[in-house]
């Protein structure tokens, strides 16, 4: 396995529109794994193929307390979604210390997708993990979180995180 690049804001990548997986083989299984590793190696609850720079439907969560819960989604369609709503600051790996909202989402929703083998499954899912879903899923449509936000608080995220990526390479130069 692999440590992959997770590609910041504004890489374009992160704007774009990902491709349908239409081959579940061994080079997929491995990228999956590699997707896993970097998400836990970074802290994040979810990462989406786009973030990686591959522009592929495919995201991976695990929003257990333990860390022991890896969920592949490869084609991932929300095929239901509750009228009930919630609100809630989110942050992004693309976006690295950004926390930002409130995110106004669906409470709960279904989720129809297929794992890294091709089989076909459906997920009821709401919490951490229902919004953690409609994150990624938006990343895969080349939505960012930012999006739902204000103008003004989209510049003032904007503006903070261009401190952020100009401190890290001040510090990586100097490393």
């Amino acid at each position: 396995m692999a440590i992959l690049n997770v590609i910041t804001v504004p890489h374009p990548t992160l704007r774009a529109k990902a491709e349908p997986v239409t081959e579940f083989d061994d080079a997929l299984k491995t990228f999956v794994a590699d997707m896993l590793e970097t998400m836990y190696a970074e802290k994040g609850v979810g990462l989406a193929a786009n973030q990686v720079n591959v522009l592929k439907r495919v995201f991976v969560t695990d929003c257990s307390e333990e860390r022991d819960d890896p969920r592949v989604f490869i084609n991932p369609e929300i095929i239901a979604e509750s009228e009930e709503t919630d609100a809630a600051e989110e942050g992004c790996l693309s976006l690295p210390t950004m926390y930002s909202g409130p995110i106004i989402r669906p409470e709960k929703i279904t989720v129809r997708a297929q794992d890294a083998n091709g089989d076909f499954f459906e997920l009821e899912a709401d919490q951490l993990l229902g919004r953690c879903i409609q994150h990624e899923l938006d990343h895969l449509n080349g939505v960012l979180f930012i999006d739902y936000l204000s103008r003004m608080k989209q510049q003032r995220v904007l503006k903070k995180l261009e401190k952020v990526l100009k401190e890290r390479e001040r510090e990586e130069a100097e490393a």
